[in-house]
């Protein structure tokens, strides 16, 4: 009897290992996006980004003449992809877009540098945290959160302080996280299936926003 127990201890250990050696290979998969040091892989108004205590900071007085965004070098299809994000005072408007392109005019309209148009992670003040919307689209709010799930970011969300977005983009199926709570989990054919990544500093916001521990796992 003591044998059989301490042979079952043994496999439960081994079970418990392997399972931990699994979840730290699954880990390793994510390949970070941002060196904490430098703005390297990333392209955008200078005057506007920069890195400050390991941090990808934007900073604007809103006199912008339009939103504008730091912008990858690198585009993505389908992955999931991990950033943690601080909108100081918990004031303005920001966002984290993927499958995204850069444009140059809409409309027949110029645009400023470092515009982009597709999926955006909604980060902002008021109501609008926790949804996609069609950054320059002309799609608007291509799923909104649901009275329920805006009660549970109430609780969630840390004013002025960090949380973190999980993206998953794999094919058709589009899905958001923020700390913990599903704001968003659809299937929309109607939207690009690759492109660039890129973080919103939004047009008419005295604000300051920043960014960190931006990973992203490809999908197969």
């Amino acid at each position: 009897m003591h044998r059989h127990r301490r042979t079952l201890a043994m496999v439960c250990c081994l079970i418990m290992s392997g399972t931990s050696i699994v979840a730290e290979e699954k880990e390793d998969e994510f390949v970070s996006l941002f060196d904490g040091k430098t703005l390297d892989g990333w392209h955008g108004d200078e005057e506007l980004w920069s890195v400050e205590d390991g941090a990808i900071l934007g900073a604007t007085d809103g006199e912008i003449p339009d939103n504008t965004f730091l912008i990858s070098d690198r585009e993505f299809g389908d992955f999931v992809l991990k950033v943690k994000f601080r909108l100081h005072d918990h004031q303005g408007n920001s966002g984290i877009q993927f499958r995204s392109k850069e444009i140059q005019e809409l409309g027949g309209k110029e645009l400023p540098d470092f515009v982009v148009a597709g999926y955006q992670a909604d980060i902002a003040s008021e109501r609008y945290m926790g949804i996609l919307y069609g950054e320059k689209t002309g799609r608007g709010i291509i799923h909104d959160v649901t009275d329920e799930v805006r009660e549970k970011l109430e609780d969630a969300v840390v004013k002025d302080g960090w949380n973190e977005y999980v993206i998953t983009a794999d094919g058709d199926h589009i899905r958001q996280e923020l700390n913990g709570v599903v704001t968003v989990d659809i299937n929309d054919p109607d939207g690009e299936k690759s492109g660039v990544i890129a973080l919103q500093l939004h047009r008419g916001h005295d604000m300051r926003i920043s960014f960190k521990d931006i990973v992203i796992k490809q999908l197969d």
